[in-house]
């Protein structure tokens, strides 16, 4: 029973039985609901957010119940996208524009039926801003889970740079109030230039300490002094002031590092943390001379500790006095697998005296011997601020690279120093001074001047006093100091990573609160004592030696402890206690913050976004950025474009305005009639980072009228054709709506164009070479495949091209011909020999003689009065095909001039006319000679040299062998017929290298293992007929005058031609213009850096090439199939320039190394001026400068050396015989390094039988005179020729390897041309005094220069770690 409302007992029951069936009438309502519900249509609502250019392609669906009030609908949509409600609107996204609608009602509790939507389709809406701000962004509960968890985190925190992070998701939550506000927990934190997280935890660990802090702010700055930039405690000043007022989340270093003398690229320099204190605090203490705060450093960081050697046998004692900033602690001993387990350990590790003993005895002067002895250090005085640096960066000798020390080490927050101060040594009685020998301890220890230094010490309030005093008060005084030397903890650096680098952060406990905070960079949270434990590193288990390597990487490096004496600790220093100029300084740094607040305000209201405009009288389109206030109108903001374009002396301002633009499709999207005094916040739609569009300055003319450009409408640009003339006009812009039917846009286009609509044919270009006629008259724009930005060709004419198919029309063909077509520029040969070339072809084809200029007219005028040159070109192969028959019958009657020579391992087939010029020289100037004919009956040596198409592959010579019929083995071929039949029975086509071994002999080439194997094509394919001839293909040419500056004298050629044209065709259609015929000109790529590349595959067409690109042609025999260019270069092994280019050259698949030395020996005569038998030098491989394999000369490219295109070959001079008898040989240049004489000898070919060290030393031994057992050797490295300064080629490279194979690890020489250095390992290195090894160096680093080599081959040194104090890097003064 429980009691009643009336004091009445009523049974449970009862009770139970009520709560059971209101539940049950609940659960009842709600499946009504339900039932109703599925029964209820539903609205299907896409939502797409146009806020942000990031979520402008995302979209959110959500499907109502049909009677859903609009206000839900605003609160789904809020909760789906992580906005605040009532700071976003939304829009119908099936609306002509977004401006032109209204947004719905938000807080309307109208259905979303009764608002528009329609149940059962798709309802697009728009998310958008709402009165131009962006919507907000639903921010996590503050002090919740999340911020407890960043709390927490003590780790590398994702670096922000000034504004950005990792994430698209937190750069949206990334508001300028989270980024300019300061930490929950009232402290600043500090950004990270680059790498400076080192710095940043000392700075701050400098602002946390009080005294430090303290003492900064009594300094004063003189104005008249010194300069404020410079000035590092003034910097360090100010830097602390914002840290304490500011109102940021976190300022800017770079002021300080300024002072510093740094510039940005110190920004990218981690150093270590200890190491930069250490530099600091010695630049602080030369800025501070003669200053109150002169010895500010050492009161607060300087401790003394005596470093001793004692005698066990006498126990006499010397000693010296040290001081330090800060004691360094060892990870691990040396050699031990076991680290130390706390810091205490390695404390007593540290003052661990050790043994003298055996060959390391100690002379001990009262003994006058060497005695065992006991070496070590005491501690004799602790400083205020006591700094522990853990060395957890050592040296792994085996595999010679640093390594970091992971190992666990513990470390208390209260330390007592008391046990490490040893109260009996003060007792000794033997204990003497020793004069001080200047040497440091190991790592941060400083020497001191005297002992003396000490005992007049006055300063000491703790440690061990050494004055005067007795025996008894000493002990006394130390005594009580050791009871007090209890120090506690409030600073810990921890690094994470490895010894290759990492990341530094702070970890503070603060005086005011007790509270402990993580200080990494940007971010300050709060932490615990269990944070701080988890920066001991280590991990569980163990696993042995390497232990460390498999422990976390995040472990305490500095720790700093406070000396607990209420009596010296000091507490920051309250606002009211500032000095006058800290106060001046604190308002003007409030100030200068509060400017930039402003400034931010004013950015953060600037809307910008990209600006175009085609410039009035240049024609020109320019690009800038507009950056207006969202307030100002559109007004202003035509007159910010308008000053921006610099359209002042252009025209006026009134012919100007701003409209919406697509740039990527050149769409004016719509203008903004009416709209002047709009805001350009609103009718930008908010200020976002970047735009879906950008605006355009558009211009007219005075007596023009601007169009008005309506959103939907699509804008065409309508090309006119005039099929009598074949020309294409130029564009004329056409706007019209996508509903609109064909007929309706063939009247539009009519009124524009002036052209008949009732016999127009419009063309659509969809995309490239996509033409598609619009032919059926009411399917509308849209259906046809119009968009925002469209082209379209339009021809009215009666002709009966209308009545055939569109693809057999004249029109498509000139529009496919004009889509094809591209504008090159072709430089002709300067001195072309074209002149009688042209006045023999010329004076055949069309009866009179005509330069260039008239030949283009004839080219480019009508068609009625003058040839084309393609039938310049075809009269031209007619006469050919004539003359070719001529040959053939002459050469009948000849038979025996085909016939092969025992000299001669190819064939050839003699001219019988022109004798006296049929041998060409091997310059180009003289095949312009060659070519000059002045009897027309003397052609006929000019027309064999066009069909010279199938050439035998002996013919390698580049520009020599151009015409000359006593070295070339050209075949007359019919061009337009079969192949026509040789004296010796073989076709043309059947002609292959007797060059090739026989392993070849008899195999067919085809077409496909021409390009495979050479990557060129010959002008002509299997048929015999010409490639350019099998297809007609647009060529247009006419002169062109070049801009200054290319070349006087130089003709050039702007052509037009079909880009489907073959390399072969086109360079046909270039004939009368160069002068020579295709296979003797070469056609050259220039590109935009003006290199230029040779186009070699004939077979391919000129796609690749694009408007305006130009192509210069050089004189030469081109290439064929099975022929490559080769580029020869001298080596000069003794040389300073070791690599000397000498000439272009062409070697055939299947020409031996020593037929081709055969071509190369005119070539090298006529160009080079070298007068070489072919014995006399080699060929080798060229690998960058590096010398290789020797070719022999039995050697068959393709066969045993892999060749290719553009390919390069040594060409060595031998002194005598060839050594080089077989592949089983190996050639080496061996140097010898005279160590007395601080020289090198010049370099020494050995060619050793095997790969044996034995035989090495053995041929080194002869060339030398060195014993065989006194020989040692080393591999050069780098690129040849392996340079290496004097002064450290004796230690640095890797001497006497023990090997016995030359092929094996470390040497690995396996081809020719290995460089080895080798010495007399009895010779001493001579003794240098410092000014010859000044002056060595100097010429040696001159030397390298010289060559290109670097002066070492060490690995990069890390950048010392400087501070310059005036603020120079290249001032004297200096701390490093």
């Amino acid at each position: 029973m429980v009691p009643g409302e009336e004091n009445r007992l009523v049974p449970k029951e009862d009770v139970l039985w009520k709560c059971r069936q209101s539940i049950f009438d609940e659960m009842k309502k709600k499946f009504s609901q339900i039932e109703s519900a599925a029964d209820e249509p539903r609205v299907l609502c896409i939502i797409q957010d146009t806020t942000n250019s990031k979520t402008v392609n995302e979209r959110i669906t959500l499907n109502l119940p049909a009677s859903t009030p609009l206000k839900r609908l605003f609160e789904d949509v809020a909760t789906k996208v992580g906005y605040v409600n009532g700071t976003f609107e939304l829009v119908w996204g099936n609306g002509v524009s977004v401006a032109d609608t209204i947004p719905l009602d938000q807080s309307s509790d109208k259905s979303v039926v009764d608002a528009g939507f329609e149940p059962g389709k798709k309802n697009f809406l728009h998310l958008t801003d709402k009165d131009g701000e962006q919507p907000q962004i639903v921010l996590e509960e503050s002090g919740g889970t999340d911020d407890h968890n960043q709390d927490r985190f003590i780790g590398p925190l994702p670096r922000e740079g000034s504004v950005g992070c990792s994430s698209d998701s937190f750069s949206q939550n990334y508001s300028y109030s989270s980024i300019l506000s300061k930490s929950e927990t009232g402290y600043v934190g500090l950004v990270n230039q680059a790498m400076t997280c080192y710095l940043n935890s000392l700075l701050q660990t400098l602002f946390m300490t009080p005294e430090f802090r303290n003492a900064l702010y009594k300094w004063e700055f003189e104005d008249s002094e010194e300069d404020p930039v410079t000035s590092i405690p003034y910097q360090l000043q100010r830097l602390f002031v914002l840290l304490q007022t500011s109102k940021k989340r976190a300022i800017e270093t770079t002021d300080v590092t300024r002072s510093f003398g740094w510039d940005s690229s110190e920004a990218w320099q981690q150093h270590d943390v200890q190491e930069l204190c250490r530099v600091m605090f010695d630049a602080l203490e030369q800025k501070w001379k003669q200053t109150e705060q002169a010895d500010l450093i050492n009161r607060l960081y300087q401790g003394k500790l005596k470093d001793y050697v004692r005698c066990l046998e006498c126990g006499y004692e010397s000693w010296r006095i040290d001081t330090y900033l800060d004691i360094p602690l060892v990870i691990r001993p040396y050699g031990s697998s076991q680290a130390f387990a706390s810091v205490e350990e390695a404390l007593h590790a540290f003052i661990q005296p050790e043994i003298l003993d055996g060959p390391n005895q100690y002379f001990c002067e009262r003994c006058k011997k060497k005695c065992d002895a006991r070496k070590g250090l005491r501690f004799l005085h602790f400083p205020y601020l006591l700094t522990l640096q853990l060395k957890r960066f050592d040296f792994d000798y085996t595999t010679m690279h640093r390594i970091k020390l992971n190992d666990r080490m513990t470390f208390p927050e209260e330390l007592d120093m008391g046990s490490f101060i040893d109260i009996e040594d003060e007792k000794s009685p033997q204990t003497e001074s020793c004069t001080d020998s200047g040497a440091e301890n190991e790592g941060s220890c400083h020497s001191d001047q005297m002992s003396s230094d000490f005992s007049n010490d006055d300063g000491v309030d703790e440690g061990i006093c050494l004055e005067n005093n007795s025996t008894v008060e000493r002990i006394t005084k130390a005594g009580n100091e050791k009871n007090s030397l209890l120090y506690e903890l409030f600073s810990v650096m921890v690094h994470s990573g490895s010894a290759a680098g990492g990341h530094y952060y702070a970890c503070i406990k603060s005086f005011s609160d007790d509270q402990w905070y993580s200080f990494n960079d940007q971010h300050v949270s709060k932490i615990t004592h269990e944070d701080i434990k988890k920066t001991y590193g280590g991990t569980s288990g163990s696993r042995g030696y390497y232990s460390s390597a498999f422990a976390s990487s995040t472990n305490a490096y500095m720790l700093i402890y406070r000396l607990k004496d209420p009596t010296r600790n000091a507490k920051f220093l309250d606002v009211n206690e500032y000095p006058d100029h800290i106060k001046r300084l604190v308002q003007k740094e409030k100030e200068l913050e509060e400017q930039e607040k402003r400034q931010r305000e004013i950015e953060r209201n600037t809307c910008k976004i990209k600006l175009f405009c085609m410039h009035p009288v240049k024609q020109i389109m320019m690009e800038n950025k507009l950056e207006v206030h969202k307030d100002k109108t559109l007004k202003e903001a035509v007159e910010i474009a308008y000053k921006i374009m610099d359209l002042e002396e252009a025209i006026p301002m009134d012919c100007c305005r701003l409209v919406k633009y697509d740039e990527f499709h050149d769409y004016l999207e719509r203008s903004y009639e009416g709209e002047e005094d709009t805001p350009m916040g609103i009718l930008l739609g908010g200020i976002k980072s970047t735009y879906m569009f950008d605006l355009l300055l558009e211009t007219r003319r005075p007596d023009q009228v601007f169009q008005c450009y309506k959103p939907g409408e699509v804008m065409v640009k309508v090309h006119v054709v005039d099929l009598k003339q074949e020309t294409v006009a130029s564009s004329i812009s056409v706007r019209a709506y996508l509903n609109q039917t064909v007929t309706e846009f063939k009247y539009l286009i009519a009124k524009a164009v002036h052209l008949p609509a009732e016999t127009m044919r419009v063309v659509l270009e969809r995309c490239y070479n996509d033409l598609r006629l619009l032919s059926v008259a009411n399917k509308t724009l849209k259906a046809e495949g119009f968009f925002r930005s469209n082209k379209v060709f339009v021809e009215s004419s009666e002709s009966p091209d209308r009545q055939l198919a569109f693809t057999d029309s004249h029109l498509w063909k000139l529009l496919d011909r004009h889509a094809n077509t591209i504008r090159l520029y072709i430089s002709l040969p300067e001195q072309s020999p074209g002149s009688q070339f042209r006045r023999t072809v010329f004076q055949k084809a069309g009866g009179d003689s005509r330069n260039l200029d008239e030949i283009c007219e004839r080219v480019k005028g009508p068609l009625g009065n003058m040839k084309s040159v393609e039938a310049i070109l075809e009269e031209s192969t007619e006469k050919l095909k004539t003359l070719s028959l001529q040959q053939q019958r002459q050469e009948g009657d000849n038979g025996d001039s085909s016939k092969s020579t025992e000299a001669s391992d190819f064939e050839t087939i003699e001219s019988p006319s022109n004798e006296a010029d049929s041998s060409a020289s091997a310059e180009n100037r003289e095949l312009e000679n060659q070519i000059q004919v002045s009897d027309p009956e003397n052609f006929q040596s000019e027309e064999r040299s066009d069909s010279d198409v199938n050439n035998d592959r002996s013919t390698s010579s580049v520009d020599s062998d151009i015409l000359s019929s006593s070295h070339s083995s050209d075949t007359l071929c019919n061009v337009d017929n079969a192949p026509m039949p040789l004296a010796n029975g073989l076709d043309s086509h059947s002609i292959t290298s007797s060059r090739r071994s026989k392993a070849n002999e008899g195999k067919k080439e085809t077409w496909d293992t021409a390009e495979e194997d050479s990557g060129t094509d010959s002008e002509y394919d299997e048929s015999g007929k010409s490639r350019g001839e099998t297809q007609y293909m647009y060529f247009k040419a006419e002169p062109y005058i070049a801009d200054e500056g290319s070349g006087e004298g130089q003709k050039w050629l702007l052509i037009h031609v079909d880009k489907r044209i073959t390399l072969s065709a086109f360079k046909q259609h270039l004939e009368p213009f160069v002068g020579v015929p295709s296979s003797q000109f070469k056609v050259f790529r220039v590109y935009a850096s003006n290199q230029e590349f040779e186009s070699v595959r004939l077979n391919e067409t000129l796609s690749s090439f694009s408007d305006d690109n130009k192509i210069t042609i050089r004189l030469g025999r081109a290439l064929k199939k099975g022929e490559y260019r080769v580029k020869v270069y001298q080596l000069l092994i003794n040389d300073p320039e070791p690599c000397k280019f000498l000439l272009d050259s062409v070697f055939a698949k299947g020409m031996t190394v020593r037929q081709s030395k055969e071509e190369l020996l005119p070539q090298l005569r006529e160009q080079c001026g070298l007068d070489l038998t072919i014995d006399r030098f080699r060929l080798r491989k060229k690998t960058w400068k590096n010398p290789g394999t020797v070719f022999l000369d039995y050697h068959v490219y393709e066969e045993d050396i892999n060749i290719s295109s553009n390919w390069e070959v040594f060409l060595e001079i031998l002194d005598g015989a060839e050594k080089m008898k077989s592949m089983s040989q190996l050639a080496v240049l061996s140097r010898k390094w005279r160590p007395s004489e601080m020289k090198l000898d010049p370099f020494q070919e050995v060619v050793l039988e095997s790969s044996s060290v034995d035989e090495l030393k053995e041929k080194l031994s002869e060339i030398s005179g060195i014993a065989i057992e006194n020989i040692e050797f080393a591999k050069g490295r780098g690129t040849f020729p392996c340079e290496i300064s004097v002064l450290e080629i004796h230690q640095d490279l890797d001497w006497n390897p023990k090997v016995s194979t030359l092929n094996v690890w470390p040497l690995y020489i396996c081809d020719d041309g290995a460089v080895i250095f080798y010495r007399d390992k009895t010779e001493e290195v001579v003794e240098l005094t410092e000014e010859q090894r000044n002056e060595l160096m100097k010429k040696e680093s001159s030397r390298l220069q010289k060559t290109g080599h670097r002066v070492t081959y060490s690995p990069r040194k890390e950048k010392a770690l400087k501070i310059y104090l005036d603020g120079a890097p290249n001032k004297d003064l200096t701390q490093d």
